[in-house]
């Protein structure tokens, strides 16, 4: 059973920094592309950063330079750095993955359960 759990959200200032950590855990045979979403209080899920198996990384415009987001393939494990935290960005982040379970299967989306992240003075 494939799993992710989100750790790392918390109460920050504005302008404040958090890093957020996602970590897969069970047996699956590889992940093709990890992403972070979040979703505040009566809006859309929107995408943050995305980062594809090769390693390209996207991030939405609205955190270019604040945001920066890796992998550690080893650990399972993907990171959302973020910085010059501003008050609305108060959300529900998610990790996303794309896993394909076995290698005759294709590729299939996994959530996280979420971590609050509270931006406030």
């Amino acid at each position: 059973q494939v799993q992710l759990v989100e750790s790392g959200g918390g109460l920050v200032q504005p302008g404040g920094s958090l890093r957020l950590s996602c970590a897969a855990s069970g047996s699956f045979f590889i992940i093709n592309a990890m992403a972070w979403y979040r979703q505040a209080p009566g809006n859309q899920r929107e995408l943050v950063a995305s980062i594809t198996r090769g390693g390209s990384i996207n991030y939405a415009d609205s955190v270019k330079g604040r945001f920066t987001s890796y992998k550690d393939t080893a650990k399972k494990t993907v990171y959302l750095q973020m910085n010059s935290l501003q008050h609305e960005e108060t959300s529900v982040y998610y990790c996303h993955e794309d896993i394909r379970l076995s290698d005759i299967t294709v590729a299939r989306s996994f959530w996280g359960p979420g971590t609050q992240v509270t931006v406030s003075s």
